[in-house]
């Protein structure tokens, strides 16, 4: 098979997936008891009129098959709906969210990834000795600990030294830009490091993996013999083959991990996508909810099918397979 011909074959399994997402997406709000407009009753003020207009405003009361359609209507001209909770566009209020997401998010895997490597180099080069078994164990100790267990211990050794909840300081006025961006750094700190600490570990293992098989292979003991430097073997020789599935743990894990932070959202207050998903769930926004799952699975997708686009340029042997 070429590189193009399966290049196209994943680009149209990328998108019957989303299709059926799509669809999945709308039936599985539709089938819980209860939805937003209901929960009015409880409001102060409400009467049965207001809510049987809200309803009719928003199309509950037609039936399942013509919401689906104008629900796919509007998705195919841009439109993810308006949310019951504020009556914003889904969109604005999702590009907004995955913008300040995207920061802690980007933050976390570089440090996740100058960790992984580092200690995977180490792991890979000392095999055996204390050095391997200490980074070992310590990533595989941070991978296993619960995202929102280590959010809340590191609030309790820094919270008096570093912001922990929000993205700013809610009294802070009159602001110069700078002062601004300095207060948004602060209070990244935490929700960042959580997110590097909790992913380091895996990256480790791979990276620690592929380097013990490159080690052994025959042109890395050649340069070893000619007395090639530790350092110009990996550099040269070693890391380039662990940079593949480095580079494809990478694409797949960072669509996991934009979905996967409403833990770290919560526990820090962040307002992102995981935070935005938390609301509508306790609010039964039904388009928030149904615009944050498709965003979320647009950027799995995508991200899948980037690294089978980087797969296949760093080894074309993928397209074969």
């Amino acid at each position: 098979m070429t590189r193009a011909s399966h290049l196209l074959r994943r680009a149209l399994a990328s998108l019957v997936t989303v299709y059926v997402v799509v669809t999945l997406n709308f039936l599985l709000f539709r089938v819980l008891p209860g939805d937003a407009i209901a929960n009015m009753s409880h409001v102060p003020g409400s009467s049965e009129a207001m809510r049987d207009a809200l309803r009719k405003q928003f199309g509950l009361n037609d039936s399942l098959w013509t919401q689906y359609w104008l629900y796919l209507d509007q998705l195919l001209h841009g439109h993810l709906g308006i949310s019951y909770a504020n009556q914003q566009p889904v969109g604005h209020r999702l590009v907004v969210a995955f913008g300040n997401t995207l920061v802690i998010v980007a933050a976390g895997m570089v440090i996740a990834l100058v960790l992984g490597v580092l200690t995977g180099m180490l792991s890979a080069w000392f095999r055996g000795t204390w050095v391997d078994r200490v980074s070992t164990a310590t990533a595989i100790g941070f991978y296993s600990v619960p995202t929102h267990v280590l959010g809340l211990l590191l609030v309790l050794w820094f919270g008096t030294r570093l912001p922990t909840q929000g993205m700013t300081d809610e009294f802070a006025i009159d602001s110069s830009f700078a002062q601004r961006l300095a207060d948004v750094g602060q209070h990244m700190i935490l929700p960042s490091v959580t997110i590097g600490l909790i992913m380091f570990g895996q990256y480790t293992l791979v990276v620690r993996s592929t380097m013990l098989e490159t080690l052994g292979d025959d042109h890395v003991l050649t340069a070893r013999a000619l007395g090639a430097k530790p350092a110009r073997i990996l550099r040269k020789h070693v890391l380039p083959n662990a940079m593949l599935p480095l580079t494809t743990l990478t694409a797949l894990s960072l669509g996991g991990l934009i979905g996967g932070t409403i833990l770290v959202e919560t526990v820090f207050s962040w307002p992102g996508v995981g935070r935005a998903m938390y609301d509508a769930v306790i609010e039964r926004d039904y388009p928030m909810l149904q615009g944050v799952f498709l965003f979320l699975t647009v950027i799995v997708v995508l991200l899948n099918l980037v690294a089978d686009v980087i797969a296949v340029r760093l080894d074309p042997r993928v397209a074969a397979e």
